[in-house]
């Protein structure tokens, strides 16, 4: 400190000068809201506007002041008291112990400097320090201070931190609330009122203290406080909403690089919808904590690929990584819908007749989950019971590169194995190809590519992209689709999935569980509205025996109890009539007059409208 002191002499001397404040308005931000407006998720614009002190409770400042530079309206911004408080603990460690920050040198930090322990930036700080108390004012400084301060949990500034940790503008907050807050201020990390409310709340006791000395408060506010236990979030109500907002963000930043004006994007998800996936998969996790699944993914598409639901994880904060878009994992058995449908098109049906026994194909040999083997089953059985045998051997004889085309006309874009273990789901899929691939089946059989960006505007209303409605091309036809649909109905009715099952509702969907318990799935839908979830760890490591069938289907069937409470309850469409086959044999060109329609016809999707760039 002593060496500091001698370096910030000298530059003063010099007389530098102050660097020019940053914007005092925050820089240009992103509101993402959902279907109904609710907002959703922020991006850009990290510091708002200076705080106006005047408008806030006076114990709100007060807290920081007690706490944090109890002499802030008595020095010039540098203390010379703490200096030599700091200048003995030095003197007795043989080392720069305290900094004696003061407000003031925290601010004129944060807004020219780093953070590196460097006596250079250190005798710097105290030259800006003095020159900010020349130039602002007492609540100038500290409104500028507290509008930038890290508060945690990704909360800048005492309004963001507000409506973090307490559902509320700063101007609502508690007397205790504020002393929680200003707490803060020693280690967003250790003393993070979400995920250290403990450690939280006894710093607030040392504010409160501070506060009480100082005379900020008197004797009976201080009791009244104390014995206050405020609500803290844990987790925002929108947490797992910032999966999707990440997802959206990333296409808003490519259509437009340079955001110059404040921009609020309109989305197709549902925020009720969002909620509820995140409370059952986190539900589900603590059901199941024995098995040592470690995290789940969810995703929910209508029948025109709109996303409703998209959940990356069970906690953004610590796992920001977005398991629902860019988690590549292996689909297990519920890849089998594209084996089975593929031999639906090449005139197979759900009542011929398979063997389940031993097979070899090119000297692998499949086993099934259950020791043992069933003889002789229907294919509807078969997939109804996920039987490895059957669907090996099915997939090898219609040709696992025609299985491999199916899943592609479907929506699955990744690289897809042809080898003979094909059939059983080693191929890596993300759920969000799962889900637009099992829309196809919720719809009636059209293609689904999905999309969650309704329209882009400015602040001011000037519209800069919207999505527009075209059809989407039939990608099934019957009756390969609706009898693909009836086994996947049985799947749920009695097969491995019967835990999805809903009383009143039209389900269908494939259970998936990948070798050792790695991966498992649950792929189902009702009519025009599909939702896949995923469950597994981010290290790859086994769950300990979770199938497909027993923690994905139950959050499956948790989730959607009250997901389809906000979509119109429709049963599965049969799907187009079949072609009508051509008089006397003789085959009409696509082109002629009187051409037999697209076994598939076309329905609407949402498909991205140019950019329009202001004027």
């Amino acid at each position: 400190m002593v060496v500091a002191l001698a370096v910030a002499a000298s530059l003063f001397s010099q007389g530098p000068e102050l660097p020019q404040l940053p914007p005092i308005r925050r820089e240009a931000q992103i509101t993402y809201v959902d279907r109904s407006g609710a907002v959703i998720g922020v991006r850009g614009g990290r510091f708002a506007p200076p705080v106006d002190v005047a408008r806030l409770p006076g114990y709100v400042p007060a807290a920081f002041v007690a706490i944090e530079d109890h002499r802030f309206y008595e020095h010039e911004g540098v203390d010379p008291v703490g200096i030599a408080r700091a200048l003995v603990a030095d003197v007795t460690k043989g080392r720069m112990a305290q900094g004696a920050s003061t407000i003031t040198q925290q601010l004129a930090r944060d807004l020219f400097l780093s953070t590196d322990k460097t006596v250079e930036r250190k005798a710097t700080e105290l030259v800006y320090a003095i020159q900010l108390e020349r130039t602002y004012s007492k609540r100038q400084i500290l409104g500028l201070y507290l509008s930038r301060a890290n508060f945690g949990s990704g909360a800048w500034g005492i309004e963001a931190a507000a409506e973090r940790y307490f559902g509320k503008p700063a101007s609502r907050l508690t007397l205790r609330e504020a002393a929680i807050l200003a707490g803060v201020m020693k280690s967003p990390t250790h003393y993070d009122p979400a995920t250290e409310p403990e450690a939280a709340l006894d710093r607030s006791r040392l504010v409160l203290a501070a506060m009480l000395q100082s005379g900020a408060i008197s004797q009976a506010q201080y009791s009244r406080a104390l014995a206050e236990r405020p609500h803290i979030y844990k987790t925002s109500p929108i947490d797992g909403a910032q999966y999707f907002v990440d997802w959206m963000d990333a296409q808003v930043r490519q259509m437009v690089p340079r955001v110059t004006q404040d921009l609020v994007v309109e989305t197709t998800l549902d925020l009720p919808m969002e909620e509820a996936a995140e409370a059952t998969a986190r539900a589900t996790l603590v059901r199941y904590k024995a098995a040592r699944i470690e995290q789940a993914a969810l995703v929910s598409v209508d029948g025109a690929g709109r996303v409703w639901a998209l959940l990356g994880g069970i906690d953004h904060q610590s796992a920001p990584y977005n398991r629902a878009v860019d988690a590549r994992r292996q689909a297990g058995s519920s890849w089998k819908p594209f084996v089975y449908l593929t031999a639906m098109e090449a005139g197979r049906t759900p009542d011929m007749m398979a063997v389940d026994e031993p097979v070899t194909i090119n000297g692998w040999s499949p086993k099934n989950y259950e020791a043992g083997y069933e003889g002789p089953v229907t294919l509807e059985k078969a997939l109804a019971h996920s039987i490895n045998t059957v669907a090996a051997r099915l997939a090898d004889e219609i040709g696992r590169d025609n299985v491999a085309a199916t899943a592609r006309r479907l929506g699955i874009s990744t690289e897809i194995s042809t080898d003979p273990a094909m059939a059983l789901g080693t191929s890596e899929v993300t759920p969000l190809q799962m889900a637009q691939a099992y829309a196809a089946f919720s719809n009636g059989g059209y293609q689904v590519r999905a999309w969650g960006l309704s329209r882009i505007k400015t602040a001011t209303g000037q519209l800069l992209y919207q999505h527009t409605l075209t059809p989407q091309p039939g990608v099934i036809g019957n009756p390969a689709l609706s009898e693909l649909n009836r086994m996947l109905h049985a799947v749920v009715a009695y097969g491995t999935g019967t835990k999805a099952a809903i009383p009143g509702y039209d389900i269908a969907g494939k259970t998936g569980t990948t070798q050792d318990s790695q991966d498992a799935w649950f792929c189902g839908f009702t009519g025009d509205f599909t939702t896949v979830v995923w469950m597994g760890r981010d290290d790859n490591r086994p769950m300990r025996r979770i199938t497909g069938g027993m923690a994905p289907a139950e959050m499956w069937r948790a989730y959607m109890v009250r997901a389809l409470k906000r979509v119109p309850a429709k049963p599965i469409p049969p799907g187009p009539p079949p072609p009508a086959p051509p008089l006397d044999n003789t085959v009409i060109p696509a082109s002629a007059p009187g051409a037999p329609a697209n076994p598939a016809a076309p329905a609407p999707t949402a498909v991205a409208a140019p950019v329009v760039t202001p004027s």
